[in-house]
């Protein structure tokens, strides 16, 4: 699985280093993809610590993509338009 963080969309809560302090770092003011990170997704316990940061990102900076795949996105809520234009 792949990680990243929109720098565009962090606000800074530190929700992601909080719930995976493995995968992800508090630099500057915004939540960042360790280097060494890539590796350690692979193990249970750290994925499932990754999809909860994911899902918990009061900002939704974070992006996770299975190898060879698409970003995953978000579920659009109940009437809320999935167009961003």
């Amino acid at each position: 699985m792949e990680v990243s963080v929109d720098r565009a969309l962090c606000y800074g809560s530190a929700e992601c280093a909080h719930r995976a302090p493995d995968v992800f770092a508090f630099e500057d003011g915004y939540g960042v993809v360790r280097p060494a990170a890539v590796r350690a997704v692979g193990e249970p316990r750290i994925r499932e610590a990754v999809l909860e940061a994911a899902e918990k990102c009061p900002s939704q900076a974070i992006a996770l993509r299975e190898q060879g795949t698409a970003p995953r996105e978000q579920a659009a809520a109940p009437g809320e338009r999935t167009d961003r234009t």
